[in-house]
């Protein structure tokens, strides 16, 4: 019986995990497609690409949304959370000036734990049931 409430208890810890982990993510893809200079802005300044047009970063929004959907959904775990995870690794390091200079760049520092959790989530996606009940493979108790 401890077994099954532990599992339990991980399934509905990971499947939080990815929601929330998803939401973040979708925003952040949303605001690609519904607010495209800004998504050329971030570019312009972390990634040193300028002149990008706003149908590319809308695109890109898009083809973010779709694999944020997968992860939400838990589809394809290791391809959809570890594109996830890519994603977030990428913004996280080509932020790292902020993290030079704490107190004035605060709110880059939820990148961490943020990070924390997707490598976490990457590393369980085996044991997320929720995922495979979402998906209709499993059921999830």
């Amino acid at each position: 019986m401890h077994g099954n409430v532990t599992q339990r208890r991980l399934s509905i810890s990971l499947l939080l995990l990815r929601l929330s982990l998803g939401l973040v993510m979708m925003v952040w893809a949303f605001d690609k497609i519904l607010n495209p200079s800004h998504g050329a802005g971030v570019l312009d300044a972390f990634y040193g690409v300028s002149g990008v047009g706003e149908q590319l970063i809308r695109g890109l929004g898009i083809i973010q949304g779709l694999i944020v959907l997968g992860f939400l959904l838990g589809v394809a775990k290791t391809w959809t959370y570890g594109a996830v995870l890519l994603m977030h690794v990428v913004t996280t390091l080509v932020s790292f000036k902020a993290y030079l200079e704490p107190l004035e760049n605060i709110l880059f520092f939820s990148a961490w734990p943020m990070l924390a959790a997707l490598i976490t989530l990457f590393l369980l996606r085996d044991e997320d049931g929720m995922a495979a009940w979402a998906a209709g493979e499993a059921d999830p108790a």
